[in-house]
């Protein structure tokens, strides 16, 4: 198993940054975790997708309309994943452990094991961000390349023309295959899975069987298997290609850095730990409040990846404070004005790895 740190150099810029946003929090009397607004923003995205898998088991609905529901559920529900999922797996939801461990398990209500998903992305993904060889997020070689320390094939070459069909059936590997490879392997990429205590077993085999009898088999029985079928597809392609592309915009694009390290290797990062969450991540479309409602603060990714603690609600506002102290260090603090941009600068990025080696040597040389 690979092992990885990161070097003490640099480290007052985080000292600094940190004692400034605790000064801020201080200074408003308010929580780090979330509040109201987060709570509207749970009502009403949970509210949505029960209603709309209600409508669709209990209402009679035209082909046309039950397809078009059913793809606005994909979309909630991997807002769902944003906005709710994700600061409660965080524990930056609320004060109380226990709400957070709930809401936690929305992940489970969307197909997708909760605990595989906090060791995957709390641990590995945030603490080792774009470090090829430990970080799963960028773990997708052969059939994408994501950074170019990764194997190069000749499929590559037009990977920018398949990445988001791959995209799209991204839910469907994480829930029927990638959870259950982790699961029997024990193993997270290459990093061995935390032990599954009876509890986590259970909620595991519980959760997985809840999905396929609410997801598949009433579904089934109420429209037929062909018509459930189609749905189906549909409603994931929508959420895979969604949660996709918000989490790519984050890292792999064409402001950020990687790292490498191989199997059973050791290695010294020369930068501290806050300082390479900078240059390995990236914002998007900051002053857009819809993209930010709806990706539950995902656009202000710097701001979570230095402060995964606190609540996606307060990051525009600590926003300010990280770019002054970036100014300050004279460090980078990467973003895209909006998310088109973001989009284009992955696509570019993507269509740029699948080139031959010697070909990115070469442009990266000039």
């Amino acid at each position: 198993m690979p092992k990885i740190t990161f070097s003490n150099q640099g480290n007052e810029f985080y000292q600094s940054l940190k004692a400034a946003v605790d000064a801020y929090f201080d200074q408003k009397k308010i929580k780090r975790t979330g509040d109201w607004r987060l709570h509207l923003k749970t009502i009403i995205l949970i509210g949505a997708a029960v209603t709309g898998y209600s409508v669709l088991m209990l209402v009679h609905l035209s082909a046309l309309s039950a397809l078009l529901l059913c793809a606005g559920m994909g979309y909630v529900c991997a807002c769902i994943g944003f906005g709710v999922m994700h600061d409660a797996n965080h524990g930056s939801y609320s004060t109380r452990p226990w709400l957070n461990d709930a809401l936690g398990l929305t992940a489970n209500a969307l197909g997708i094991s909760s605990f595989f998903w906090k060791q995957k992305h709390n641990i590995l993904h945030h603490t080792y961000t774009n470090v090829d060889g430990i970080d799963d997020d960028i773990a997708k070689s052969p059939m994408i390349r994501q950074c170019e320390t990764q194997k190069w094939v000749p499929a590559h070459r037009v990977q920018h023309i398949y990445l988001f069909p791959i995209y799209c059936l991204t839910s469907i590997f994480w829930i029927f295959i990638m959870d259950f490879v982790k699961y029997f392997k024990r193993k997270i990429y290459t990093t061995a899975a935390w032990k599954m205590t009876a509890k986590n077993q259970f909620i595991f085999w519980f959760t997985k069987l809840c999905y396929v009898i609410f997801y598949m088999a009433l579904p089934i029985i109420k429209w037929g298997f062909l018509p459930w079928l189609i749905g189906f597809l549909v409603l994931h392609f929508a959420l895979g290609l969604t949660l996709s592309v918000v989490f790519q915009l984050a890292h792999v694009v064409e402001n950020t850095e990687f790292e490498y390290i191989g199997l059973n290797e050791s290695k010294c990062v020369e930068a501290a730990w806050a300082i390479h969450e900078l240059r390995t991540t990236s914002n998007f479309a900051m002053n857009n409040k819809f993209i930010s409602w709806f990706t539950g603060g995902l656009n202000f990714q710097i701001e979570h990846h230095l402060f995964p603690k606190v609540s996606h609600v307060h990051y525009p506002a600590i926003s300010k404070i990280v770019q002054k102290k970036c100014m300050e260090f004279q460090l980078p603090y990467n973003q895209y004005e909006t998310m088109s941009a973001a989009i284009a600068s992955h696509f570019r990025f993507m269509k740029w790895l699948g080139k031959k080696p010697n070909a990115i040597t070469e442009k990266m040389a000039a």
